[in-house]
């Protein structure tokens, strides 16, 4: 896949807004400060499409992006983020299990982890929540810039085992260096065809 042209769609606060016209999405997922927004301007080979920010937490909306005018990259709110109050994490998490249960649209999740430490319980949680529905998924785990390329089959083995996945599922990914964004691409090829 080439991604020609990335813009910002739209932002919505709830789940009665999610945006269901024609077009197929692929969405993000992960806990706070894994580097969703950071991704996506790294596929898109646009810097400033996602507003990104070493604070936790910052993105509590749904944010669409709209790819090649044909589908869109979903931005969804990270979860596990401390200082957020209950009735926030309350309040994403009704907006986030509407979107992905009752999105007809929904074509993939990615999953993101963060490569340097164990996929964490609401990682898990996550990876049960997406198998009990049968949404497809891919783990993608990011800042592997981390590690020496040496390093990087035996650690992306290490999560597969964490979340009970095949290797082959769990696609490196570094951000400095944009390693891994062509495998990941083309994964989306698959599931957009």
């Amino acid at each position: 896949m080439e991604i020609r042209s990335a813009k910002f769609a739209t932002s919505v606060a709830n789940s009665k807004n999610i945006v269901c016209d024609e077009k197929n999405q692929i969405a993000f997922v992960g806990r706070s400060n894994v580097g969703k927004s950071t991704l996506i301007n790294t596929l898109t080979k646009s810097s400033k499409l996602c507003k990104t920010s070493s604070t936790p937490g910052r993105t509590r909306l749904i944010n669409y992006f709209l790819i090649n005018d044909s589908f869109y990259l979903v931005d969804l709110p990270g979860y596990g983020y401390a200082k957020a109050s209950k009735s926030e994490v309350d309040g994403w998490q009704s907006m986030i299990e509407p979107y992905l249960i009752n999105n007809e649209r929904l074509k993939l999740v990615c999953v993101l982890v963060d490569s340097r430490i164990e996929p964490t319980q609401q990682d898990k949680q996550m990876m049960k929540f997406l198998n009990y529905y049968q949404i497809p998924f891919i783990i993608i785990a990011t800042k592997c810039d981390k590690f020496g390329k040496s390093q990087i089959k035996p650690q992306m083995q290490k999560i597969a085992n964490a979340l009970g996945v095949g290797k082959d599922n769990v696609f490196p990914s570094s951000m400095e260096k944009g390693y891994g964004r062509l495998d990941i691409l083309s994964k989306f090829d698959q599931f957009l065809e």
